[in-house]
């Protein structure tokens, strides 16, 4: 979930313009193999939208990706008030 969470978030930090697979790579710390998979899952979801433009493949997070990251940080805040660790 913290995985998922990290791949929302900063999907959403790039706004509409979206956030390229290198990006990604680099600030969710995952092998090329593991972030698709993750990917694959994330739009099947219809938390993230895929877009490609000359041949390149952009993500974008959609309002459903952005309640499930709400609902994550009201979850994860809830746990952390009673002293648990995800």
């Amino acid at each position: 979930m913290q995985i998922v969470a990290d791949l929302l978030t900063a999907t959403e930090q790039c706004g509409q313009e979206g956030i390229k697979v290198t990006s990604l790579l680099t600030q969710a710390n995952l092998s090329h193999s593991r972030l698709a998979k993750f990917i694959e899952n994330l739009t099947g979801a219809g938390l993230i939208n895929k877009i490609e433009f000359d041949g390149k493949n952009t993500y974008v997070i959609t309002p459903k990706g952005r309640q499930y990251l709400e609902s994550y940080k009201r979850f994860h805040d809830l746990a952390q008030g009673f002293g648990l660790d995800l």
